[in-house]
């Protein structure tokens, strides 16, 4: 990327190739895998009609996650006016990685974005980018606005279960890239009601807990 951090990304070309042809692309915070030599199983389900049509299959770790280098924020804002050279954003890395694609790939100079959940945030980053190769973007259900109507709040009402649950696995710490973290531990025992009780019980007893 433009302020030298590398992001890990798997590239899937035919190898029966004559003609160059489109690329399609999918950033994940989930995981790249498999990693190494092993097809991902995109290419066997939802992308195997493309895989019939001989596309170029990209798939890569956001900044921060899994293999690629770098900070990872959730839902990084966009910055509209980049005037320095560490001001990057899930645009900018779109882009970055678009004008590497373009001079490393057999491709006709055609990008396609496609992602669900998640990874149509990432999509939609995509769009943002406005690099000229990028011709379709397709975000599914993608992440917007977390406080109306999204995963964390819905109409303003804090889901505490479905908060906790996501950001003890995507939150989790990841010091250097990697292919395989920990396992994460169980946070509670029993059920969930109870370990929010205890939680909650604990603030009253100590402010200091948290």
């Amino acid at each position: 990327m433009r302020d030298g951090i590398c992001l890990y990304t798997a590239i899937y070309e035919p190898l029966q190739q004559t003609q160059k042809a489109p690329i399609l692309m999918t950033r994940t915070p989930y995981k790249a895998s498999p990693y190494g030599k092993k097809f991902n199983n995109k290419l066997w389900g939802i992308w195997k009609k493309y895989a019939h049509e001989k596309y170029i299959f990209v798939i890569q770790d956001v900044r921060g996650r899994w293999k690629s280098e770098g900070e990872f924020i959730n839902v990084r804002p966009f910055i509209r006016n980049k005037t320095k050279q560490d001001d990057t954003d899930e645009a900018s890395d779109v882009y970055d990685t678009a004008e590497w694609l373009l001079s490393h790939t057999h491709n006709n100079g055609n990008i396609g974005i496609i992602g669900s959940s998640y990874s149509g945030f990432y999509a939609l980053m995509g769009a943002l980018s406005k690099h000229p190769a990028i011709k379709a973007v397709v975000p599914q259900a993608p992440v917007t606005d977390w406080f109306m109507g999204d995963d964390y709040h819905h109409n303003g009402a804090f889901m505490l279960c479905d908060g906790f649950r996501f950001a003890t696995s995507v939150n989790r710490p990841r010091p250097t890239p990697t292919d395989n973290l920990p396992p994460a531990k169980p946070y509670y025992l029993t059920d969930e009601y109870s370990f929010f009780s205890e939680c909650r019980q604990s603030e009253r007893l100590n402010p200091h807990c948290r």
